[in-house]
């Protein structure tokens, strides 16, 4: 039989650790002196206590742990908890990985001194969304008016209900940079169900993943932003999948200030393989 101070010796766990397996019934002593209370341990824990320490360098919880000790001898069961384990830690590394990547690139970006690090961009993914919808050609970019006034006059008469959060968005469907006769696409996020009007169609919009970032000002810093946020997708492995979009959470329908509009800029994306 071992005392406890030279069980702590051999399996190189703490005193304070070994109560603690105690109490939680994951390495009992194997006798205990009623009178003092001196814990015993037998020469035979000595390859439970070396599991235990092993099953922790692997990232195992105790609770985990004392599970796995007591089905230690189904070694079925015992792969299978470990592949788990592996899969999972797999996972937290590719995470890991990732933010390396974007740390790195902050980094790089931020040496450059360049402009566009003043804005922040996020992946986040829109889920699935109803939408009034109305696609057009317009003369140049500043006249997207043109979408939103034929949008708002043709459902008036219906009292439609945004959407909460709505989004107001433009669509950009060109393949390539217009100077004129763009190819746009308004839509407004709507609760319930309504029919089409003449130039006004409502559809159900797929989810999207984007990368994408925000921005408060004049509609005359966007390109600098549109600039950030595809940069942000070639350096950190992503590909465009999609048309590009922007969000209006400010916008001239609400103040004259251009300074107080609130536009995010959005390129859908997926991971390259």
């Amino acid at each position: 039989m071992l005392k406890i101070g030279e069980f702590s010796k051999l399996t190189r766990v703490s005193i304070r650790m070994l109560r603690h397996y105690d109490e939680i019934g994951l390495l009992r002593p194997t006798e205990t002196d009623a009178l003092t209370g001196y814990r015993y341990y037998s020469e035979k824990q000595l390859p439970v206590a070396g599991r235990i320490a092993s099953l922790k360098d692997m990232g195992f919880g105790l609770a985990d742990i004392r599970a796995l000790i007591d089905g230690y001898d189904d070694k079925t069961a015992l792969e299978a908890r470990l592949m788990d384990k592996k899969a999972a830690l797999q996972d937290e590394l590719r995470q890991m990985e990732r933010r390396i990547r974007l740390l790195e690139t902050a980094l790089e970006r931020l040496r450059k001194d360049d402009d566009t690090m003043q804005y922040d961009v996020t992946l986040k993914t829109f889920p699935e969304r109803y939408a009034a919808t109305m696609r057009m050609n317009i003369p140049t970019y500043d006249a997207e008016s043109l979408l939103w006034s034929t949008l708002v006059r043709e459902t008036a008469p219906l009292n439609i209900v945004p959407d909460d959060p709505c989004y107001c968005c433009v669509v950009y469907h060109d393949k390539e940079y217009r100077e004129y006769d763009i190819d746009v696409e308004a839509q407004k996020t709507v609760k319930g169900r309504y029919p089409d009007t003449e130039h006004v169609k409502f559809r159900t919009l797929p989810p999207v993943t984007v990368a994408s970032a925000t921005c408060k000002g004049p509609y005359s810093q966007l390109d600098v932003v549109m600039t950030a946020v595809a940069s942000w997708v070639t350096d950190n492995g992503y590909a465009f999948d999609g048309p590009a979009f922007n969000i209006y959470y400010v916008s001239p329908h609400e103040t004259d200030d251009p300074n107080e509009f609130v536009t995010e800029v959005c390129y859908p994306v997926r991971k390259e393989a």
